[in-house]
């Protein structure tokens, strides 16, 4: 079999694809700039695990399986899927890097609710601020959550705050607690923490709007994870600096890279992740052995997880 490698994989984890592939031909190409070598093994490829030439995809005749290295797969949405459908199964790595995820947020959340962000931007001032800030500190300890997604991401989360004696409600299209816009509008103002872990669709694109902005609790922190066309964020910057939401850690924005002069980088009491939170220093050990998992139930004829279906666009 010829499998197509495009990821900037560590040696060690070359290793372990390497030990999972002993009679196969794996290719490692150049993710950023495939050669003209790199687009003729694509070419030959049954299998493709990471980036690939967008322009060759209808003019691979062996392709059978694309396995993204991502659990976003946005980027390529615009792609002539339909030249390929029958043909080429797609996966994601939705699930894989949900632990490094829900742990940014937990640490975003208690860093607001303790107000370490506010002492962090205190100390190169050598502002001591104890006075002002210390009877405004808050607990985690018995706040209600609102869960926007019931994917693995929230589950999981919801995990990690039990110990904390958190109550939730669960917001999903066909899982969770509720189901329909007016549940939701129902739901938000009884949230102190709302955590979005959605993905980009036509039905969340501006789901969090300005109106639903003025739906949330005064001083309810809000959290997203999932895709930053989620939110509006010209009101979300409203909601900030006037103090009606207590703070926001944001893992993606709409613009990626965030512009210099964009106004989230300023807004008080928001922590800015830069989409990293599903990174850590087991990223490629992980998406080396789901890959390696799915290659398995190729080989054996099983039905592959986490199967993209495009016209949902996830």
């Amino acid at each position: 079999m010829k499998i197509y490698v495009a990821c900037p994989l560590p040696e060690s984890d070359r290793l372990t694809l390497g030990a999972a592939t002993p009679a196969d031909e794996v290719w490692y190409a150049d993710p950023a700039r495939p050669s003209a070598a790199d687009r003729e093994a694509f070419l030959a490829a049954e299998v493709v695990f990471g980036a690939f030439p967008e322009d060759l995809l209808a003019a691979t005749p062996q392709l059978r399986w694309i396995q993204f290295s991502s659990a976003g797969v946005d980027n390529f949405l615009h792609l002539n899927w339909t030249a390929v459908a029958g043909r080429v199964t797609c996966t994601n790595m939705r699930g894989v890097f949900v632990e490094a995820m829900v742990q940014t947020v937990l640490g975003g959340l208690l860093a607001l609710v303790r107000g370490i962000d506010q002492f962090a931007r205190l100390q190169p001032q050598r502002d001591w601020q104890k006075p002002r800030l210390q009877s405004g500190l808050r607990r985690l300890d018995g706040l209600h959550v609102l869960l926007l997604g019931a994917g693995s991401a929230n589950r999981r989360l919801q995990e990690l705050l039990l110990p904390f004696h958190c109550t939730f409600t669960a917001y999903g299209r066909t899982s969770g607690d509720i189901h329909t816009l007016a549940e939701l509008d129902t739901a938000l103002p009884r949230a102190d923490i709302v955590c979005a872990a959605l993905p980009d669709t036509p039905d969340t694109r501006g789901l969090i709007d300005a109106a639903r902005l003025k739906c949330f609790k005064p001083g309810a922190l809000f959290a997203n994870i999932g895709r930053g066309s989620l939110v509006e964020e010209p009101a979300l910057v409203d909601a900030l600096h006037s103090g009606r939401l207590g703070g926001a850690v944001l893992d993606v924005t709409r613009h990626e890279p965030l512009l210099a002069d964009d106004p989230l980088w300023n807004c008080p009491r928001t922590i800015l992740t830069q989409h990293t939170g599903g990174g850590s220093d087991q990223v490629f050990r992980d998406a080396v052995a789901f890959f390696t998992s799915n290659l398995a139930r190729y080989r054996a004829g099983q039905p592959l997880q986490n199967a993209i279906d495009w016209s949902k666009g996830y």
